[in-house]
């Protein structure tokens, strides 16, 4: 069977429920963003917001902001205060696979796919904090392990990742 290629578009606005339908089914608990915040990131930052869709529904997406100095611990840049498109360095919030297409390696497409808009944003580094089992999928999609993050997001602990780029 011939599985057709997922298509990539930055996220609109009608794009907003089904982000957040994703987002719920496949984060845990208080770590999901909610759909006011997902709507916010669409509306601020949407060459920051990208997208898979497979047979006109979105799958899968990458939200982000973008600073000047990152903070991984603050919470208000999840709703991107202190976010300037302009900054060089990239914060990935969200890199979400709606659970039906997970293993299939979209995550890992979804990514290599979002790293290379960034660079041709001009951006210098990405950053994301990842829950331990995920340091070594991230590692070898080019990210260096940095630390154990401070944040306590969620009320779970978070290890932060940075790409060079």
């Amino acid at each position: 069977m011939n599985i057709p290629m997922p298509i990539f578009r930055n996220a609109v606005s009608t794009d907003v429920s089904r982000c957040y339908e994703i987002e719920s089914s496949a984060y845990e608990g208080d770590e999901a963003a909610t759909e006011a915040k997902i709507a916010t990131r669409i509306r601020q930052y949407p060459q920051g917001f990208l997208v898979m869709e497979r047979e006109e529904r979105v799958i899968g997406f990458i939200n982000s902001g973008c600073a000047y100095n990152v903070v991984m611990s603050d919470e208000q840049f999840k709703e991107l205060v202190g976010h300037d498109p302009d900054a060089p360095n990239v914060v990935i919030m969200s890199v979400v696979i709606d659970p039906a297409y997970q293993g299939k390696g979209l995550a890992s497409l979804l990514m290599r796919t979002f790293v290379n808009r960034m660079r041709e944003q001009g951006k210098k580094t990405i950053h994301l904090m990842c829950k331990e089992r995920h340091v070594e999928l991230y590692q070898r999609l080019g990210y260096d392990y940095v630390k154990p993050s401070d944040s306590d997001h969620g009320g779970m602990s978070w290890h932060e990742m940075v790409m060079m780029l």
